[in-house]
Order: structure tokens, then C-alpha cells, then sequence
């Protein structure tokens, strides 16, 4: 096992577009590191300049103890688990399994025992012999997977693995993917665009756009202390609301003033804010941190804010309720199935103040809350 160091490493392809800028990022030994964003953020084309796919155009790339920037794809020790599973169709799975190993001439008996040991790890020792058109697309994933694994290599490195999967069975192999990670302990690097799969499975997150580190850290932190307002809006489901207002004073408060309504903000931040007051800013609040019922956690007063109700959907023991803010901005609201909303009704909503967020204005601004400080890739 070892550790990936990337440097200051820099990719632009012909025509000058950056596709990944400076980015630092140290994947400790033994752990699961997830690159997250959207469509076109540099994630895919960061894995692949690991694995050796694509050139960089500057910095440097570290897999344990050697610089790896001109070192071909097969002499890194990594392996790879494309989204495509890239299975041989016209192998079994056996040798599916087994061709690496054969390829670096390694004796019959040890490929014999490396691929039975993976397939009992991965449960599909009765699939050893069928071939890959055989198989469900959840058992051609856990192939592939045991296809890196035999290779007992220094880091796995993930593309999208789960995307090609149905809703159900992606949950399932999510969980298997952490359970296995848990018992061979290699250092992995997992490339997502699905939020909620990097929030699963990463011990750490690394949030990318326009081929930039917006945030990297545990995905806790990232939902709860988001550094600005895209990583705030990219991590969560249903996504945090936003809403354009002004930082004002109020009985010795910092308070936001916007659609209709005046929200006083944590005490915490008031020194913070404070310096701001009377500046433009646009209030985060997450879908869960609103409810029809003034009470417990939403008790207090300045917590209100009059919306219109357009839609309510059911998930069972949640609702979302769709609403529209005064000033027509849409939003969210994720409840309690046991509240009461009536569909194009005009309402109030209550918000647990003690969780908003608070960002300078544009699609990236600062979290005022954090004080506008960005988290570090290299930690």
C-alpha cells in the first residue's frame, strides 16, 4: 500500500483549456478518497493522469516513495476499474480475473489461489466459469473489481464503477465497496458525480469544478461547513435553498432581511456578520432546517418566513414540500410526513437558525460563517 501525492499537477489540453489547475492532494495510505463534481470538472481526468492515461502538463505525481510522471500505466502498481468494467467477453470470468497476472507471468498456482481468495471475497466463486454476457450488471462490476484485486496492487483507482447500475442494486454494491475497502485496507482513489455516493463512501471528499479543489475534507464537514456557496449547493439531497437579502441590525442582532422576512442569525457569527451589515448576501438553509411547526428546534422568534406552497411529495416518512419564497425564489422544505401542508396555500415556515449559512453573493461566494477561508486539498 502507499500514498498518492499529487503536486501542483496541471493538465491542459491543445487549444489551452485547463482541464485541471494546481491542484495538490495527498490520498493517505489505506484510504478512501473521493473526487466529486460536476460533469467536466477535472475529476475523470485527474484518475487517469494517476493511472498513467493521460500526460500532465505540470507538477508532479507521487505513488509511494517513487515519481511516477514518466512511468508507463503498466509499471505504476495500480489498478483500475473503468465504468465500462472493460470485461473480455469471450473469457470466463476465471481468466477475466486471471489475465494481469498471466500477462506478468506470475505461476499457475499462485494466479490459482490469488483469484479463488478474491472471488470468496467478492462472493462469485460459482461464476468462475461462466462468461461475462452470463452475468447481471452487478456481477460483471464485482468482477472487475476482483480483477484489480488479485493484482494486490499499491492503490485502486475507481471510474464512475456504479453508474451503469439500477438505483437498487448501485445501493447495494455501494455497501459492498465499503465493507471490502474496510477488510483489504488499499488506498483508493473513487471518481463520482453522484454526491450522495461520495458522501457514502469517502473517508475523505474532494469537491472539483472547472478543474479546481473547492473543498476537501471529511463529508460531514462538507455538508455541515461547506467553504462557499457551490459546494453548499452541489452536496445534499434535495439541495440547499438560497436566498438573496441584506445583513441588518436588530435589538443588538445580526439579522438577514430579504423576501419578506427578517431572520436573526447565530450568535456565534454576530461579530463576524456584524462587520458586514448592510451589505448584499445571500442566506444557505437546508431543506431540513425548515418545518410548519414553531416549536422544539424551531422555537424562537425571527424564524419565520412566509412562503406559497406549489408542491407536496410523499417519500413515505418524509415529505418535500415545494414552495415559492415572497420574492419568487423557489425552494425546498424536507418534513416530517406528519405535517400539514396544502398544496397553493400561503404558509409560514420555520427555520433552525442555529445551522443557516451565510455566502457573499455569486455562484462561488465565501461562506461568511467560516470566514470566508477555503479548505486546504493536502490535509
Amino acid at each position: 500500500m502507499a500514498e498518492v501525492i499529487l503536486s501542483d499537477v496541471t493538465k491542459v489540453y491543445p487549444g489551452g483549456v485547463e482541464a485541471v489547475k494546481h491542484m495538490d492532494l495527498t490520498v493517505h495510505n489505506e484510504e478512501f478518497v473521493v473526487l466529486v463534481g460536476p460533469s467536466g470538472c477535472g475529476k475523470s481526468t485527474t484518475l487517469r493522469m494517476i493511472a498513467g492515461l493521460e500526460d500532465i502538463t505540470g507538477g508532479t505525481i507521487r505513488i509511494g516513495d517513487r515519481v511516477v510522471n514518466d512511468v508507463p500505466p503498466k509499471d505504476r502498481d495500480i489498478a483500475m476499474v473503468f465504468q465500462n468494467y472493460a470485461l473480455y467477453p469471450h473469457m470466463t470470468v476465471f481468466k477475466n480475473m486471471a489475465f494481469g497476472l498471466r500477462l506478468r507471468k506470475y505461476p499457475k498456482k499462485e494466479i490459482e489461489r490469488r483469484v479463488r481468495d478474491a472471488a470468496r471475497i467478492l462472493g462469485i466463486e460459482e461464476l468462475l466459469d461462466r462468461k461475462p454476457s452470463a452475468l447481471s450488471g452487478g456481477q460483471r462490476q464485482r468482477v472487475a473489481v476482483g480483477r484489480a484485486i488479485v493484482r494486490n496492487p499499491k492503490a485502486f483507482l475507481f471510474d464512475e464503477p456504479l453508474s451503469n447500475l439500477d438505483a437498487k442494486l448501485r445501493v447495494e454494491t455501494r455497501a459492498e465497496l465499503k465493507k471490502l475497502h474496510r477488510q483489504l485496507q488499499t488506498t483508493t482513489v473513487y471518481v463520482t458525480h453522484d454526491q450522495e455516493e461520495a458522501m457514502t463512501l469517502g473517508d475523505r471528499i474532494v469537491v472539483m469544478r472547472d478543474g479546481i479543489v473547492h473543498q476537501c475534507d471529511q463529508p460531514l464537514v462538507v455538508y455541515e461547513k461547506p467553504t462557499n456557496r457551490f459546494v453548499a449547493g452541489f452536496v445534499g439531497t434535495p439541495p440547499m435553498n438560497f436566498l438573496e437579502g441584506r445583513l441588518a441590525s436588530a435589538d443588538g442582532h445580526v439579522t438577514w432581511d430579504g423576501a419578506g422576512a427578517q431572520i436573526r442569525l447565530p450568535d456565534e457569527h454576530a461579530q463576524r456578520l456584524g462587520e458586514r451589515v448592510g451589505e448584499d448576501v445571500v442566506l444557505g438553509i437546508r431543506p431540513e432546517l425548515m418545518s410548519s411547526i414553531p416549536e422544539g428546534r424551531f422555537a424562537g422568534e425571527q424564524r419565520g418566513l412566509p412562503v406559497t406552497v406549489n408542491v407536496v411529495e410523499v417519500l413515505g416518512d418524509k415529505m418535500d414540500i415545494h414552495l415559492s419564497a415572497e420574492d419568487g425564489t423557489p425552494m425546498v422544505a424536507r418534513v416530517d410526513a406528519h405535517e400539514r401542508f396544502e398544496e397553493q396555500a400561503k404558509t409560514q415556515v420555520y427555520v433552525d437558525t442555529e445551522k443557516v449559512h451565510v455566502f457573499e453573493p455569486g455562484d462561488a461566494g465565501p461562506n461568511l460563517c467560516l470566514g470566508g477561508v477555503a479548505a486546504s486539498a493536502s490535509a
